[in-house]
């Protein structure tokens, strides 16, 4: 794992091989912690259009920093891509950097997956796994606007800029993904 230790604006955890990114934020005192399904290309100072959108929802919304994190952190430009079982030793490395950044604060956790959740049946117990960490720390989970038809959060690209944070219950959408 490669830790960025200088205190450049970026947070940028990844691993040495860049094949996984477990974080990707800026530093600030007030953070919308995004997670999404995996990463892509993004990287310090070179955000993908996905991070392009978490920072302008970030700041609409007044945060004054925003962090992107993944349920599986296997980088793929393509969801398609992802690996077809989840590598065991990714899931722990995500988990323990997750575990890290909430550091038990309660902060708000932005759901955005979208219907990409659906990819690979491993990503449901993945995120309920995760969401145990969240419980912990009492963070509160939101939204972007209404779910998709199939009830998953929407994704950042698929919404309108301007589009509200509301509050998301965790617990039943894991409900109903049983």
């Amino acid at each position: 794992m490669q830790q960025e230790t200088t205190r450049s604006p970026w947070i940028w955890e990844h691993a040495q091989d860049n094949s996984a990114r477990f974080v990707l934020g800026t530093r600030g005192q007030n953070p919308l912690v995004c997670f999404g399904i995996n990463p892509s290309t993004a990287v310090p100072g070179a955000p993908d259009p996905t991070v392009k959108r978490l920072m302008s929802f970030a700041r609409d919304n007044g945060y004054d920093r925003w962090t992107m994190i993944n349920i599986y952190p296997q980088i793929a430009t393509d969801p398609n891509d992802m690996d077809r079982e989840h590598r065991a030793d990714l899931k722990s490395e995500n988990e323990r950097h997750i575990a890290a950044l909430l550091a038990g604060r309660p902060l708000t956790l932005l759901a955005a997956w979208g219907n990409l959740i659906a990819k690979r049946p491993y990503l449901k117990s993945l995120l309920a796994d995760l969401v145990m960490i969240s419980a912990a720390a009492r963070c509160d989970w939101v939204s972007l606007g209404a779910p998709t038809r199939q009830m998953h959060p929407r994704h950042p690209l698929y919404v309108k800029g301007g589009t509200p944070l509301q509050s998301f219950d965790m617990d039943e959408y894991l409900r109903r993904l049983e």
